[in-house]
């Protein structure tokens, strides 16, 4: 009897410290980049820590990150539910390194129903790269000289009836938010819809200003006249599908300015991407978290001003 109270006190205690997940938790893994750009600009590292540590406590999904890049020890990959890159991208995108090894990694995981999400520069690749895996993975993709890269400040005051928009308030938010991206079937992408056998829906949408499309851009400089052309037309800067295979998949294009962790609906669009990417409910009012300025000063790299 006394080992079965010892025993009975201490799964008690290991539950009440969160120590303890659910038999069926999800395990979802963040993979950051290395350090790039000025400080407090792609802090991939303190992001993804940052978000993890948003997630602590829950006991239906266990969140594990990399840093710097690429795991050096790929086994990391055995059994997740969910992986999400965080990191610079176009032709030195992590995933597309080892002369196409990774992407045929990435792709067996896709195969077995892992979700696949990419956040900020991790959407860009070089099309005769990746496009097509992209495509396939997240829906789609940022295409240099098609798509575009302005800083400006969007106002998100509609969202869909998503698991990923749950709770999500109206917001708006200065950052480098990426539009006109290259969606599967080509299509505008600001539209719920069906597109090659996979389904797919805009989570965050606004529409640019004319100033906003003229340009200039950040790089390279526009303005590019087939952007102008869409002139009133509402741009998807988040987005989820739904893969054939039932595996899941998201973009998501803000995240190159650190500091805008702290607001609380951009923070939780993408908590709550996490969730669903891993095949996890949804809270009905998304995930809750909190998050300090001691947090957002923790784990930034260290850069040149």
């Amino acid at each position: 009897m006394r080992l079965k109270s010892c025993f009975a006190s201490a799964c008690l205690f290991l539950l009440l410290s969160g120590i303890v997940f659910a038999q069926d938790a999800k395990r979802v893994l963040l993979i950051a980049g290395k350090p790039s750009h000025p400080p407090r600009m792609h802090e991939f590292n303190a992001g993804v820590q940052l978000l993890s540590e948003c997630m602590k406590g829950r006991t239906d999904i266990q969140v594990e990150y990399v840093l710097n890049g690429w795991p050096k020890d790929e086994a990391i990959f055995d059994n997740v539910s969910a992986v999400v890159f965080y990191m610079d991208g176009g032709g030195g995108h992590e995933a597309v390194q080892e002369s196409g090894r990774r992407l045929q990694m990435i792709e067996k995981l896709s195969e077995r129903g892992v979700g696949i999400g990419c956040m900020h520069f991790a959407v860009e690749i070089v099309p005769n790269q990746a496009g097509k895996e992209f495509k396939r993975w997240i829906g789609g993709h940022y295409e240099h000289m098609f798509s575009c890269n302005p800083i400006w400040e969007p106002v998100f005051n509609s969202f869909p009836d998503h698991p990923i928009a749950n709770g999500v308030k109206p917001f708006e938010i200065k950052d480098e938010w990426y539009f006109n991206m290259r969606f599967v079937a080509d299509i505008a992408g600001n539209q719920p819809g069906v597109s090659e056998n996979m389904k797919f829906t805009p989570i965050l949408v606004a529409t640019p200003s004319d100033d906003v499309r003229d340009g200039p851009y950040v790089y390279p400089a526009g303005p590019y006249p087939h952007i102008e052309a869409n002139k009133g037309r509402a741009e998807a800067m988040m987005w989820a599908v739904e893969r054939p295979n039932g595996g899941r998949g998201f973009g998501f294009t803000g995240g190159h300015f650190h500091d805008n962790w702290g607001n609380e609906s951009f923070r939780k669009v993408v908590l709550n991407a996490m969730l669903w990417l891993a095949k996890v409910d949804v809270p009905a009012q998304g995930v809750e978290s909190v998050v300090t300025k001691e947090q957002l000063d923790a784990n930034l790299d260290p850069k040149r001003k």
